[in-house]
Parts: C-alpha cells; structure tokens; sequence
C-alpha cells in the first residue's frame, strides 16, 4: 500500500450517461491538495455547490449509493469512489455537470484508465490510515447479510454470494491486495437479474440502462412475446439468451464476474469512512444498503477513537520535516530545540517525536543515578510540536512568533527514561480566532500515554 498521500498530475475528463437517471454528463478529475480528500462538485447548480464523499451524506441506496448536501445531489457514486481507491487517490475534486456519473461500461475500468492517462502524483504527506484494532461486526438477520472487518496491516477483501439461483448460485471473489484492484476488479460490470428488470424499468431506474453496459441474468424461461417486450423497451431488434444464462450474447469478463462486482462495489461505499482503511473485510450477501451501514459503523469506531488513538510511528519512513526543516520554523537551538522531527501535520493537528538520550544536558542534574526527563521539559516538547502546528496555519511562518499564554489540565502518567521514544500528538481543539490557538497534547512512549495537557498560544507577528 501507498505510505504518502496522491494526487493526479493534471485534470482529465469522462463523458456518458447516467446508469439511473439517463441523464448525459460530463465529470472532470481535478488535482488537489494534500488532506483535501474526494469531493464532488455540482458545476451545473448556481453557486457550484460541492458534497464531502463522506457516508454522513448519503441518502439513498435503493439501486446504487446516491450522497447529497445542500443542492448538492450526486446519484451512483460508488464507481468511481473504487477507481480512486484501488489507485490509492487521496486528494480529488470531481466536477460534475449532471445528477450522476456516467455509467461507461457499469464497471470502473475507464475510470482507472483515464486517471491513470492524467498520471499519479506522490505528496509528502503519509496517509491518514485507520487501522482495524479489534473486529467490527454488522448482521443483517432478515436479509441473511454479514460483514466484518478485522485486522490487519494490510487492506483484504473477500465477498461471497448467494441468490439462491440456479442460473447464478453461491460465487465469491478474494482482492488480497488493493494494488490488485485494476487488474482482478475493475472491469467487473454491475448486473441484475431478468424479473428485476421490468420493475426497475417501470420504476425509472434504470433510464440509462443498456446491454453495454450491465449484465442481466435469465433466471427463468423467456416467452416469444417477452422476448420481443424486452427488445422494445430497450430499442433493439431482437435479444437472445446465452446457454449460460445472460441476456442477449453477454460474455462474462469472468465466470465469478457478479461476485467480483459486489465487491467492487463494497470497494466504492467503504470509501466514503474518508479514510484508507487497514483491515481484512469478509462480506456475505453485500449491497449498497448493508455497506453503508457498515461503513458508518467504522466512521463511528474511529470517531471514538479520535481522542485518544496512539499515533503510529515508522522510523523507516521519511519524516515530513526533518530537524534542519524544524529549525527554519522553529526559533529554538541547542539545548533547547527538543523535537526531532515531524511525521504527520495537516490544519488541525502534528506528531512529532523526540529521541530521549543519555547525552541530553538536564539528565546531569536531573538526577544523578536515576536519569529522568523533566515533565516541565515534556511540555516544552509537547508545545515546541504545538508551535510547529500554528505556524503552519499561517502564509508566511517565518514573520510570526508563537508564544504559549496557558497550560491546562497537565498530568503526567509515568517516567520518560533516556532511550525512550516520546511521541508527541497536539490536535486543534477550536479554530484559531484572533490569533489563539487552543491544543490538545498527548505525549506517547511505547504505546503508553505518559503526559497530557491543554496548549494555548498565541501567534504574534515579528516587528
């Protein structure tokens, strides 16, 4: 899995219509910056509004998954929110001048194949991962549907189904690795079968539906006269039926082709958590509805979890300001400059960590014989990261001061000994407002919280 955030280089575009709705519309992939994360904007409404690819905006998901904000409505995201996802695209603005994506081929493969034309952009920014620490379960008992998600330092999907058809029994369909997705999934359409057809037809669901671009499955003998009502009600001179049981001459991509949709699909509605997940997931009997239940029961594990998750530490993976960095935005020199380096920092929080080494100069009197780290010196760390945060909210760091005007709340849980590793979170609690910054502080060594406290500062520009 990609470690930093991505981007696309430059803006490409797609055009068709609409699965459901049959509307005409053209959709643009935009660049965008790091943390931005995938937003959809309606290009066609006065005032462009613009809708979060977030599962608190979803309101339907009668036949695809339908997010809505203010007058920005977008039917069927879920194709395209997987393209993204199996490239590990983080950052996007998609404009969109229609009520929903064109369908292409009812798969996400000319999605892959445009973004990949635009070309893949590395930002120095790591990834927000949230990892799967113990298993999240969802059951639907009347519908037979179970999902779980487990951990694992990895993203794994695996989806069986089951319609109890003789035409299209139990299949399932593995993804071991997302980097797999455009090879094993993309091309994998979406598919109904024969007795939902008329109904969604009668129903105005399927307005742009065509035999290029979904799969539908015989499950049952068709009459002559169906046969020719069916080729009407989609203008064509006359359908057949393959001995295996798709309508007019489809050949499956795959024999599993369904199966490995589904999953395609539970791919797309995850992503709206806004966050690229580590786990393994197993899904029975997924749809549109069960995902998206799903998923908001993981976006409320993480925002439990928000306060008090442990920031995970790789030291072999590239800081995002190294110490020559931190000495440009911080004032502070030797022996006073106590964090090393910063590993994550975005508008509302940094972690920085701090070597702890029997070299430093207070462990000489502090104490003889039994070295330990100052808690007054972990909270000048824990508000050195802090000031690195603030600085950052502004165009020009280098013309501002950041002075600390509070301390709150203080504790301090345990001993920080020379070799320790302190890992040090601080996290806006507010919006700066007239230039005070309130934080939270954790400061983390081995996994264990040994020192909190609530910042305040304020940023003061230079004479």
């Amino acid at each position: 899995m990609k470690t930093n955030q991505h981007t696309i280089q430059k803006s490409v575009t797609v055009s068709g219509i609409g699965l459901h709705t049959g509307v005409k519309s053209t959709m643009t992939f935009l660049p965008a910056k790091p943390n931005h994360g995938i937003k959809f904007c309606r290009i066609d409404i006065e005032g462009r509004p613009v809708v979060d690819a977030d599962v608190d905006f979803v309101v339907d998901v009668s036949r695809g998954t339908t997010i809505e904000k203010g007058e920005a409505r977008v039917n069927t995201v879920e194709h395209t929110l997987a393209a993204l996802v199996g490239l590990e695209i983080d950052n996007v603005m998609i404009e969109l001048d229609g009520p929903e994506p064109p369908i292409m081929d009812g798969s996400s493969i000319d999605f892959i194949n445009k973004l990949k034309e635009a070309g893949l952009e590395e930002q120095n920014v790591p990834r927000n991962f949230f990892e799967i620490d113990t298993s999240i379960h969802y059951t639907d008992a009347d519908k037979n549907i179970e999902i779980a998600a487990l951990p694992l330092d990895n993203y794994r999907l695996t989806v069986m189904v089951d319609y109890n058809s003789p035409v299209l029994g139990s299949q399932y369909a593995a993804l071991n690795d997302i980097s797999e997705f455009e090879k094993e999934v993309a091309s994998c359409r979406t598919f109904c079968f024969l007795h939902e057809l008329e109904t969604l037809y009668n129903n105005n669901l399927i307005q742009g539906g065509d035999f290029d671009n979904a799969i539908v499955i015989v499950d049952r003998v068709l009459s002559d006269e169906e046969m020719a009502r069916l080729a009407k009600m989609f203008n064509k001179d006359k359908i057949e039926v393959k001995k295996e049981g798709t309508l007019n001459n489809v050949e499956l991509r795959y024999k599993n082709e369904p199966a490995r949709h589904k999953l395609l699909d539970l791919v797309g509605d995850l992503a709206l958590i806004g966050r690229p997940l580590k786990a393994q997931i197993l899904a029975a009997r997924p749809g549109h509805a069960a995902n998206v239940a799903f998923a908001k029961k993981i976006k409320k594990r993480i925002q439990k979890a928000s306060g008090v998750q442990i920031p995970k530490y790789d030291p072999k993976m590239p800081p995002v300001l190294d110490i020559n960095q931190i000495s440009k935005v911080l004032p502070h020199r030797y022996p006073f400059l106590l964090i090393d380096k910063v590993i994550y920092l975005d508008e509302t929080s940094v972690v920085g960590v701090k070597n702890v080494t029997m070299n430093e100069p207070f462990f000489q009197g502090h104490f003889p014989e039994n070295p330990v780290m100052p808690g007054v010196l972990q909270i000048e760390a824990m508000a050195q990261t802090g000031g690195i945060l603030v600085l950052n909210t502004v165009d020009d760091p280098n013309n501002y001061w950041s002075y600390f005007i509070g301390i709150d709340n203080c504790r301090f849980r345990q001993k920080v000994l020379p070799g320790d590793t302190i890992i040090f979170k601080c996290e806006l609690v507010a919006p700066i407002r007239r230039g005070i910054a309130k934080m939270k502080g954790q400061a983390y060594v081995a996994g264990k919280l040994v020192c909190e406290a609530t910042l305040t500062a304020g940023i003061v520009k230079k004479d």
